[in-house]
């Protein structure tokens, strides 16, 4: 499932450029996850980037947007072919 940032966002800026995808981007408020473009870095790393560096803890799963590591991997095929 993808990731998605809280209302507890701090807009610090340093989850925006560790996402592989750039599936992170400023929102009104507060930054937001595509789930689009999210893959939680299966492909890239062995863990969430943004999560490893937010500092408030505020990248949890999003319930909404599940899939499996499978899925995830097929997600990130079909972006990083786009690149």
């Amino acid at each position: 499932m993808s990731l998605k940032i809280t209302d507890d966002c701090i807009n610090c800026d340093v989850c925006e450029p560790e996402c592989p995808n750039g599936a992170i981007s400023q929102g009104e408020e507060i930054y937001v996850i595509d789930p689009k473009l999210c893959t939680e870095c299966v492909g890239h790393y062995d863990e969430p980037q943004c999560q490893q560096v937010c500092p408030v803890d505020c990248i949890p799963l999003d319930e909404t947007n599940v899939e499996t590591k499978d899925q995830l991997m097929q997600k990130y095929l079909i972006i990083t072919a786009k690149a």
